[in-house]
């Protein structure tokens, strides 16, 4: 069966002077998160923005994705770290997120290296959240193994 998430968001003023605000509304996580074009485009002032959200649900989908695929493999991780960098820049339409930078380390026992790899490009192919953004946005990834 699908499952359906819900986020809220409200702003008032225009885009430059305006602001607003984000929260989860499924789960009730975070609740009134302020939002505005500054903190999108200069410096985030303790404020978040769009791009900081897709960072968080691509880092969280692709450690779960490399973990099932490791797993899958034979390879359960210890322990795996991922950061993503959201790369966001005027374009011709406006604003726009232009890449993802996935940094993966990982601690997995018994793996080699050119296993490791594979998997973690499957997993790169595989994160629900890759596949919705790959068609638009660049997605690299990092990948190490640490002792």
């Amino acid at each position: 069966m699908a499952q359906v998430r819900q986020a809220t968001a409200h702003w008032s003023g225009d885009l430059a002077s305006g602001g607003g605000a984000v929260s989860a509304g499924t789960s009730g996580i975070f609740s009134e998160q302020a939002i505005t074009w500054r903190a999108r485009t200069e410096a985030s002032e303790g404020k978040t923005s769009h791009e900081e959200l897709l960072a968080s649900a691509h880092a969280a989908c692709f450690s779960m994705a490399v973990s099932n695929e490791l797993s899958k493999a034979g390879f359960v991780p210890e322990r795996v770290d991922v950061t993503v960098e959201v790369e966001a820049d005027r374009r011709e339409l406006g604003w726009t997120v232009i890449a993802s930078h996935i940094t993966l380390r990982a601690r997995v026992p018994g793996i080699d290296q050119a296993t490791f790899d594979e998997q973690a490009q499957k997993a790169k192919g595989g994160c629900p959240i890759s596949r919705a953004i790959s068609d638009s946005v660049e997605i690299t990834l990092d990948a190490s193994l640490q002792g």
